[in-house]
This record gives structure tokens, sequence and C-alpha cells, in this order.
């Protein structure tokens, strides 16, 4: 059994067991939503995930095509290193001159093919931040939307808790039973 089913449980029985000591004639009602099943089926949460893949796959064409060019730059490195190690080995490049020249070369060629890949790490972490926060941005209102419906329907059917049978979270609960400040009160 999940964690978050055991802690939905013991919350349950919890909640059940105090208004229970309290008032005999209480009623606590409970009820859930599959939120998975919510988001495939609400058309604004089925726009905001094509917008989001549409966004992802144009991102990731970019990523693709740097990534190629980043390919193209280690085989060019690669074959120039090797080159320059056949004119080392045959003599062709025996002069100081001609040796410090050809090693600034390579050098320079390494730099290079480290910035871009440098470039290319911290182009995927801002990829990966830009969409984290695309997401949240497009989906806040479809967010609230399903909050506002799920408080809605939550009173007009006077059920004091609501639950997320995706992931165990509280996505309503009845202000009549906040005890929060009582036990802050009894804390202090």
């Amino acid at each position: 059994m999940k964690t978050s089913n055991l802690k939905i449980i013991i919350f349950i029985i919890s909640a059940i067991g105090f208004f229970m000591a309290g008032d005999a004639n209480a009623q606590l009602k409970v009820g859930y939503v599959d939120s998975e099943v919510i988001l495939k089926q609400l058309p604004e949460a089925q726009e905001v995930q094509k917008e989001l893949e549409a966004l992802q796959k144009l991102y990731l064409d970019t990523v693709q095509a740097k990534e190629s060019e980043l390919k193209s730059k280690a085989e060019t490195f690669k074959t120039r290193y090797e080159d320059a190690q056949k004119s080392v080995e045959s003599g062709s490049v025996s002069s100081e001159t001609d040796l410090k020249a050809l090693n600034e070369e390579i050098s320079g060629l390494q730099n290079e093919l480290q910035q871009l890949s440098e470039s290319m790490d911290n182009y995927k972490q801002n990829i990966q931040n830009s969409l984290i926060q695309r997401q949240a941005e497009l989906f806040k209102p479809v967010k609230e939307k399903i909050t506002k419906t799920i408080e809605d329907v939550s009173k007009s059917l006077k059920i004091n808790f609501v639950f997320d049978k995706a992931d165990g979270t509280l996505l309503y609960g009845d202000k009549e039973f906040d005890i929060t400040f009582k036990v802050l009160d009894k804390l202090k």
C-alpha cells in the first residue's frame, strides 16, 4: 500500500474518531477526485498540454541541431589532432615555431569545443527551467478552475474533505474542521 494512501486512511479514521467523540450526531463526509482523469478530459488542460508539447518539440529540435554542430566540431578536432600528431611524428613539423603554432591551433580548437559543450549544457538547463516555468504559467488558470469547481461541488454536496486519488493530497477541507490555531495555542 502506498504511503499516501495510508496517510489518507489514518487521517480519515482520526477525523471520524475526533468528530464522533465531539458530536454523536455530526456526520463527516469525505470525497475524492482523480486529477489525472480530470486533466485528461478537460479541454483547457488538453490545450495547455498540446502547447507545452509543441514548445518542447521546438526546444528539442534546437538541441539536436546544436548537438549535431558539437559532434561535427568534435570530429574536426579529432581529425586535426590526429593529423598534427602524425605531422610531429613524421618530422614534417619540427621547428619550435611550427610546433608552437600547431599547439596553439589544437588548444584553440579544444577551447572552442569545450565552450560549445558548456553552452549546450547551459542551454539545456535553461530550456528545462523555461518549460517548468511555462507549464506553471499555463496550468495556473486550469488549476484555479479545477480547485474552484471542487470547492463548489464539495459545498453543494456538504462534503467536508476531498482528496486526490492520484497522489493522496487534500484538495478541499471545510474550514470548520481546521484546527491549526488550536494546535498552535496548545503548543505555546
